[in-house]
């Protein structure tokens, strides 16, 4: 019953991991509730799936045709499959050492009852769930549009500041498989995972502000003159499934464990199996193209 309370948070992590982490709420131990925290982020939620279904489109699929939409759709689920697999792997892992412990008895009890009370249910769930997302998500959300803003039409030595970054971040970006941009994306995307392809986009562009083009067509021409082939594409898929939770995750973690440290763990966990997975890929794939 424990693996059905743990699949149930995974699922809420497919819309939002914020939401995923809330609802980790029904889990009675501390322990196994702290693992199902630490985890939830390898579910890929709302605001990565466009990235992975683009990249996929543009570099693996290339029309939408019946049969390439089926096939589309067979590499997502591979995508988060994989995703799966590794929070169940992790889960273990700190099963048996950060978090080791005896696994609880779950004994089901049937409540007496009731007549639902629709409104009362529709009203905490906007003051439980949704205004306390949204707020957590507007609190970073402006000062880190403001960051971006000012990185990106504050020039310096003929260069924005946002262009020097990916600049001094391009060494580490090309052992990953990726480039100095595609991380200084993923680092100002962390108020929201639907801006990193934008800023991807701004940055290759040189715009001051986010950017969107007309066409999956022209996004994957930019993309393959700024030296991406389907590697880049994969390590960006991986990194993008495996990095660091959002702002909004990231706060709703520090509120239901009511720790820092863990909260770090929380951030320091994915990020480190995403460099290390994108790093190993990155190195092997080398060795073919």
């Amino acid at each position: 019953m424990l693996a059905a309370y743990f699949d149930l948070c995974m699922c809420m992590g497919f819309g939002c991991n914020a939401a995923g982490v809330v609802g980790c709420r029904i889990i009675d131990s501390p322990r196994e509730r702290l693992i199902a925290i630490l985890t939830n982020n390898f579910v890929p939620c709302n605001g990565r799936f466009p990235a992975i279904i683009t990249l996929i489109t543009m570099f693996f699929i290339g029309s939408a045709g019946v049969f390439d939409t089926a096939l589309s759709a067979l590499v997502l689920t591979g995508v988060i499959l994989l995703g799966i697999l590794i929070t169940f792997a992790v889960s273990r892992l700190l099963s048996e050492t950060l978090l080791r412990g005896m696994p609880s008895s779950f004994t089901l009890e049937l409540p007496p009852y009731r007549r639902p009370q629709i409104g009362r249910v529709i009203v905490r769930s906007i003051f439980d769930r949704t205004l306390f997302v949204l707020g957590r998500a507007a609190a970073v959300a402006a000062p880190a549009g403001l960051i971006i803003w000012l990185m990106a039409n504050i020039t310096v030595a003929d260069a924005s500041l946002l262009s020097h970054c990916a600049a001094f971040l391009d060494p580490f970006g090309r052992l990953l498989g990726m480039d100095g941009v595609i991380l200084i994306a993923f680092i100002l995307g962390f108020p929201a995972n639907e801006i990193v392809i934008p800023i991807i986009l701004m940055a290759y562009t040189a715009q001051g502000g986010l950017v969107e083009l007309d066409s999956a067509v022209q996004m994957k021409e930019l993309f393959v003159q700024n030296g991406w082939t389907w590697v880049t594409a994969v390590s960006v898929m991986l990194f993008s499934l495996l990095h660091w939770p959002c702002s909004t995750t990231m706060l709703t973690i520090r509120k239901e464990t009511g720790s820092i440290k863990w909260t770090a763990v929380a951030m320091l966990l994915p990020t480190v199996i995403g460099i290390i997975v994108c790093f190993l890929f990155a190195s092997v794939a080398r060795l073919f193209v």
